[in-house]
């Protein structure tokens, strides 16, 4: 078996990667530290391995905050590689490997854990969505599903033990193992290819290369474009339902975009909020529809950046009165250039250090108004009480955005999506057992609708991975197949299985006589 991959060296290879890229090292390796913590959340004693292997001080409280920080990291990109993204950087493809690697090697901290595995392959899926190739051939008999995001997990061969290696045989056998630069400007169904790689001990690797006259050294192929507005617009097409939602973000655009016109031809025009309420049930699409208006509003010169930075409560308020007022100062700052989207916004509502963080917003949309965005989201009533609680949102957010609830239907063809994105064929009688849960679960207004597809889809092929342990060759379509009997009831999106923090006995305490 191939030696894992440490998660130190991962994450100083995410590091050395960001360093390339141009981008911030030190932040780049605190989202490899919070998404290895995500990953690794349901493995009993992984924060010990995680301080260790990230040079922290042993505690499960810094693990367990970088844990629900990193959470958002398992179905989508992190800001840094969604900002390399939309900028069409020929660095991105590398870097979503680097993060792809911090994932996979992250499933290994702690006691093993099957649903560890599910996390960082799901988690790997969406770091390398970033940089689309096109999906494999599906096996016979599974589904195929059309998905926006349509780039499967590449890994090298460190699972889990004997998980490791099967996983491994599947990643060797579709494709390579070096991501190429896709041309942005191709369309969702035709983007990237990947390039010929040749791996060690294959006889073009072993073989001196002939001899040839010295070459002068081409130019370097200019940076591709970024994504335009159409690209970024068909993209938003794509996704599974939000038929309201996208007639509304298609509206703003071209709304936004008639007035960038009329400023150019020198005529007046009235001033138009571009900060935006999005109202809906969790898991309904929010934080994905952000991220592409993030990119419009680049596409149309609103916005320098276009990344997109997703914080909540519990990363704009300090413990004490004035610190809370620097961390959002902080956080908008990181948010300049792109959208701040504040998730359950609402819960800055009630009490003067959200007081604190919501004065300290409001003044800086203002001083940064020219190339800031901030999209509050959250449950429709509490959003409506918490804007009318301050004038100065009131002012600023006028466009509010309702998203609803999935149907069954629908959250089985995001199944299909997520899967086919992480290299898993489904067919009918997986999806029947999917609607089987979906018919059994509560769903009142805490129900996680796509995260709640995630949740099944992680512990699946945590399942699958078990199930296939004691197989010592598997066939492609073993690896590839996810089975019914792999599905199985969820809890709510957190720690995927009850994981018991054990305190570190005190050498000087004797058991009681």
């Amino acid at each position: 078996m191939t030696d894992a991959l440490t998660l130190a060296a991962a994450l100083d290879a995410l590091a050395a990667a960001a360093t390339t890229a141009g981008v911030d090292a030190t932040e780049a390796r605190r989202e490899g530290e919070c998404l290895a913590a995500t990953i690794a959340e349901p493995s009993r004693g992984a924060f010990v391995d995680w301080s260790e292997q990230t040079g922290r001080a042993t505690s499960s409280e810094d693990f367990m905050d970088a844990a629900s920080r990193g959470r958002r990291f398992r179905s989508a990109p992190t800001p840094t590689m969604s900002g390399l993204s939309l900028a069409g950087s020929a660095h991105a493809p590398a870097y979503a490997q680097a993060l792809s690697d911090v994932a996979l090697a992250a499933a290994t901290l702690g006691e093993e854990n099957p649903r560890a595995v599910g996390n960082a392959a799901t988690a790997a899926a969406a770091q390398l969505g970033e940089s689309r190739t096109p999906a494999p051939t599906a096996a016979p008999g599974a589904l195929d599903f059309n998905a926006p995001h349509d780039q499967a997990a590449r890994s090298g061969d460190h699972f889990l033990a004997q998980m490791m290696d099967q996983l491994g045989q599947v990643q060797r056998k579709l494709s390579n193992l070096d991501l190429v630069q896709q041309d942005s400007r191709s369309s969702l169904a035709e983007e990237g290819a990947l390039a010929p790689v040749s791996k060690p001990g294959d006889p073009v690797a072993t073989q001196a290369p002939p001899t040839e006259p010295e070459k002068p050294e081409q130019p370097a192929e200019p940076e591709p474009a970024p994504k335009t507005v159409e690209e970024l617009l068909a993209e938003l097409d794509t996704l599974v339902g939000l038929t309201d939602v996208k007639a509304e973000i298609h509206r703003q655009a071209a709304i936004l975009r008639v007035e960038g016109l009329r400023k150019e031809a020198g005529l007046s025009s009235p001033t138009i909020t571009r900060h935006l309420i999005f109202n809906g049930n969790p898991g309904t699409g929010k934080t994905t529809v952000a991220r592409l208006v993030a990119g419009i509003y680049r596409a149309l010169g609103l916005l320098s950046k276009g990344q997109l930075v997703e914080v909540d409560r519990s990363e704009m308020v300090a413990g004490y009165l004035g610190q809370t007022a620097m961390k959002t100062a902080d956080l908008v700052k990181s948010a300049e250039g792109g959208v701040l989207f504040i998730d359950e916004a609402y819960s800055l509502a009630g009490d003067q250090y959200g007081q604190e963080a919501i004065d300290t917003l409001v003044k800086e949309m203002e001083d940064k108004r020219d190339d800031l965005v901030v999209i509050v989201a959250g449950y429709p009533v509490p959003m409506a009480i918490f804007i009318s609680q301050n004038p100065g949102l009131e002012s600023r957010f006028r466009t509010q955005i309702d998203f609803a609830d999935y149907t069954d239907d629908e959250l089985a063809k995001i199944f299909g999506v997520m899967a086919k994105a992480a290299e898993y064929d489904v067919d009918e009688t997986v999806l029947d057992r999917l609607r089987a849960l979906l018919g059994a679960a509560e769903r009142g207004p805490t129900f996680g609708n796509a995260r709640y597809v995630r949740n099944v889809l992680e512990a699946a092929i945590g399942r699958h991975a078990w199930r296939l342990r004691d197989i010592e060759a598997p066939t492609l379509e073993q690896l590839r197949t996810l089975e019914a009997d792999d599905l199985d009831q969820v809890v709510p999106d957190g720690p995927s299985e009850p994981v018991e923090w054990q305190p570190v006995p005190d050498p000087t305490e004797q058991e009681p006589l």
